[in-house]
């Protein structure tokens, strides 16, 4: 496909990174000089310099021959106005990155056509709501829903003491009666492994399982975990994240809200119902005495700096609060926050580029997703007539670096087997390292 890339900032940049590498033809329009360096230098595409905004930079990007126009700068007005531009031109498909909240309203006035666009990405609350699925599930390290939540794909890190050590998948699965889950990717030593009959699990990996989520509770369970009841939680971070969180959840929870910024500390405590707002400083660790923090349930870290929200949540797991997540956007950090004691993570750019990522595929698949830290995809495809219907798993040629996790039929979710057969209009959930994406394109063409 044809598709142009407006702004190449963190979320652009990573966005036609990914786009380049699945063999789409990128356009990236950019008005910032070391931005446009960088991203000629770095990406397979062609970078125009100049002003999303400008009718006549997008004129020179070829915007009337695109299949897809994303806007991802940072302004929300440009970003409008460059998807009414590229719809009156006949683009079929435009997608916006918005930060307002109030355009994402469900009553706001004026409709998603009336604005321009096809599809609203919120960076924030793409975020927040990752975060709200930790905390209700707070013995996980990352909880991702598919088909409306019928299925759940949960990442769990096994400590020392776990009953499911050192024992072979297969025998668990008979121990424990096949349960109606799946152990589709092993993360350990900041390796991705796609397991089979015969892997065992060791202390410190990060596991991650498909599962009915009716049997959370039971899977948790076999963890050796104890899912906690969260009463009392303390968010670092006053902005829109730690506000779409604290109106998520303060008829659940009792919430405080640190910020540093005085301004914004008046402004949210007159909006936000049923949130004590706090002035101070996160990593002073006297003020986060004094303000409870030892008797907090959840700590949540979500500034705009990843190193506060470092520093900041390591002190919580010092001080012995049970649940802590920490917002960190330098994907690079990702790989070594389990190695240094941090519980859960969330990127407000991985999640961004996963969701506007989503939108670009759901003609090929229907939902995509990947996990911060972890060197694979979570593909969702919809079976057709090919390789991989009408028989029996064991005899498809299926990639040895992907798994099938789960199969949804006739709206009821399958955990497959060796004779299980896919059906076409079958949902089917693969996890998969990137090595075997072309192969699993082949199988599902």
């Amino acid at each position: 496909m044809q598709i142009l890339v407006l702004g190449a900032g963190d979320i652009g940049f990573r966005l036609a990174k990914r786009l380049s590498n699945e063999k789409h033809d990128i356009t990236i329009v950019e008005n910032c000089p070391p931005i446009v360096k960088r991203a000629s230098e770095q990406l397979d595409a062609i970078v125009v310099e100049g002003s999303a905004s400008s009718y006549r930079v997008l004129e020179q990007s070829n915007v009337a021959q695109k299949d897809i126009v994303a806007a991802m700068t940072n302004n929300d007005e440009v970003n409008l106005h460059a998807c009414r531009i590229a719809k009156k031109l006949g683009v079929p498909t435009v997608i916006a990155r918005i930060r307002n909240p109030e355009l994402t309203m469900d009553d706001y006035v004026l409709t998603n056509e009336e604005l321009g666009v096809d599809h609203i990405i919120h960076p924030e609350k793409e975020t927040a709501d990752a975060v709200v699925r930790l905390i209700r599930q707070s013995t996980a390290t990352d909880v991702i829903e598919f088909e409306g939540g019928k299925i759940q794909i949960v990442g769990v890190r096994l400590e020392h003491g776990s009953p499911l050590l050192r024992k072979p998948l297969f025998e668990l699965s008979k121990e424990y009666g096949n349960p109606p889950m799946r152990v589709v990717a092993i993360n350990r030593n900041q390796r991705t492994l796609i397991p089979g009959g015969n892997d065992e699990f060791v202390p410190g990996d990060q596991i991650f399982v498909v599962c009915d989520p009716d049997y959370i509770q039971q899977f948790v369970a076999l963890t050796g975990k104890k899912d906690l009841k969260i009463d009392d939680m303390m968010i670092l971070g006053g902005g829109l994240i730690g506000q779409f969180i604290a109106r998520s959840l303060c008829k659940e929870v009792n919430i405080k809200i640190v910020e540093s910024n005085v301004e914004t500390s008046e402004a949210i405590a007159n909006v936000l119902d049923n949130t004590l707002v706090i002035h101070g400083d996160g990593t002073d660790i006297d003020l986060m005495a004094v303000e409870g923090l030892m008797d907090m349930d959840a700590f949540i870290a979500v500034t705009g700096d990843d190193e506060t929200n470092i520093i900041s949540t390591l002190l919580a797991r010092h001080l012995k609060v049970s649940r802590t997540i920490a917002l960190v956007n330098k994907l690079e950090y990702l790989p070594i926050t389990p190695t240094i004691g941090m519980d859960a993570v969330v990127s407000k750019q991985l999640l961004t580029v996963n969701a506007v990522h989503r939108f670009i595929q759901h003609q090929r698949v229907a939902e995509l997703a990947t996990i911060p830290g972890v060197d694979a995809q979570i593909i969702e495809y919809i079976a057709k007539k090919g390789k991989i219907v009408d028989k029996p798993l064991a005899k498809v040629s299926f990639p040895r670096s992907a798994i099938v996790g789960a199969i949804v039929h006739d709206d009821q979710m399958i955990v497959p087997k060796g004779d299980t057969r896919i059906q076409p209009g079958d949902r089917v959930l693969v996890f998969a390292l990137p090595n075997a994406l072309n192969d699993l394109e082949k199988l599902f063409k």
